[in-house]
């Protein structure tokens, strides 16, 4: 019976290692988990939400964000429309319109769009009399020949 209890003692020693050993695990999986949470927590910011909550909430805000940028884009675009319709590109050419007057009294202004679209006003100016002419341009072609001063203005206006 020595035999017998002594195979029992070591049995019970094995059940008693077991458990320190499961306990040393249950401790160690209570820890991990504990670690986790708190990690969770701050992610988190205290709330109740699990990850999957958290998530989802997070690719909705995403989401929203992808949709005002598209929004954005596309006011840009129209924004970059309108400003290549506008009056972007001016220039003045002053010259003597005739030999007998001085001090460049006479002037050309070339008003463009980045297309080259707008109009030249000239400004003649004599001794006794002034007059003014104004020409259209449709994407740099007049329906009137311009002058050298006007298109001078037109090229100095679009150079720039």
């Amino acid at each position: 019976m020595h035999v017998g209890a002594s195979v029992a003692g070591w049995i019970a020693i094995g059940a008693a290692a077991a458990a320190v050993a499961a306990l040393l695990l249950a401790l160690g999986s209570f820890l991990t988990l504990r670690r986790v949470r708190r990690s969770q927590l701050v992610l988190l910011g205290g709330g109740k939400a699990d990850l999957i909550d958290f998530a989802v909430s997070l690719q909705g805000r995403i989401d929203d964000l992808h949709r005002a940028v598209d929004e954005i884009g596309a006011a840009l675009a129209r924004v970059d429309r309108r400003v290549d319709d506008t009056v972007s590109k001016t220039a003045i050419v002053r010259y003597d319109a005739y030999s007998d007057s001085g001090g460049h009294q006479s002037a050309s202004v070339a008003l463009l769009d980045s297309a080259r679209s707008g109009v030249v006003l000239s400004a003649i100016q004599g001794r006794d009399y002034a007059r003014i002419y104004m020409k259209e341009l449709d994407r740099g072609r007049a329906s009137i020949a311009l002058s050298p001063e006007e298109a001078e203005a037109v090229e100095r206006a679009m150079s720039r």
